[in-house]
């Protein structure tokens, strides 16, 4: 079999509609190992952790945050945070809006309130914040050197789109600004990305194998660099439309078990 290493998107690509692992997906992962499966995402390491115990193999690295933080046997491969200069930006242009701001570094995620935007989080990802008024996590942050490897806002589509358009504007040297949702904007540093951290995990633990020799799905535009630039890239037939115009093959949908039918007849 020519590809050696398979990564995939988590929401929208491997999960099903009741957002957890099929057991058609958990028996393929499994029957193919020692292939690497490697969850990348822009979920934290610790909403991740438990879909790889389900899935048996725990032992392999994990690509956080689209790419911001890369971990393996619980060290730190990569990472890269977003300066609090940008933070300290986003919250000021928030005060007068319902944006709910969620902080994440690692696997701390802060939020100021558990409003009903972090109580959706909540039920997605199977993973508890921590209750820190924004401010005070910045205060806290800029006194460790630390930063954040994700911000999250979340509010109606009026505000979020205005937000946008002003990130866009100031900021677009610095970071990236994915729309995962009409009501989400999904922040990280301009410098990452699922392509170069995949290039990166391959170089460090992965030498032997090339971007030619490794298989990935997804479903959504933080996906489209990644699809093609390895040497497979497949989307779900429920990804959009730029997704399933770029991929080099297009499978059955998350809720249908998409990636394991791949699994099952390429392997």
């Amino acid at each position: 079999m020519k590809y050696k290493l398979i990564c995939s998107d988590i929401d929208g690509t491997l999960l099903n509609k009741e957002r957890e692992l099929s057991k058609f997906t958990i028996s393929e992962v499994q029957r193919i190992s020692p292939i690497p499966f490697i969850l990348i995402s822009s979920r934290m390491p610790k909403a991740m952790r438990h879909l790889q115990q389900h899935l048996g193999n725990s032992h392999a690295p994990i690509i956080a945050y689209n790419g911001g933080l890369i971990l393996h046997n619980n060290t730190t491969l990569h990472s890269t945070v977003i300066n609090n200069s940008v933070l300290e930006f986003i919250l000021e242009s928030c005060i007068d809006t319902s944006i709910h701001i969620s902080l994440y570094h690692n696997d701390d995620w802060f939020v100021p309130s558990l409003d009903s935007w972090a109580t959706r989080e909540i039920n997605n990802t199977k993973v508890n914040p921590e209750i820190k008024s924004n401010h005070d996590v910045l205060k806290a942050w800029k006194l460790k050197g630390i930063g954040a490897h994700k911000i999250m806002c979340m509010g109606t589509e009026n505000e979020i789109d205005l937000l946008y358009k002003t990130l866009e504007k100031e900021h677009a040297d610095d970071i990236i600004l994915y729309r995962s949702k009409s009501t989400y904007i999904e922040i990280s540093h301009k410098a990452i990305s699922k392509k170069t951290a995949i290039e990166l995990l391959l170089k460090q633990c992965y030498p032997h194998i090339s971007m030619d020799e490794v298989l990935a799905f997804g479903d959504n535009y933080n996906d489209i660099e990644i699809l093609k630039s390895v040497g497979l890239g497949i989307a779900v037939g429920n990804a959009n439309e730029t997704v399933l115009k770029i991929a080099n093959k297009i499978t059955d949908t998350n809720i249908n078990d998409g990636v394991a039918t791949v699994i099952s007849e390429l392997f």
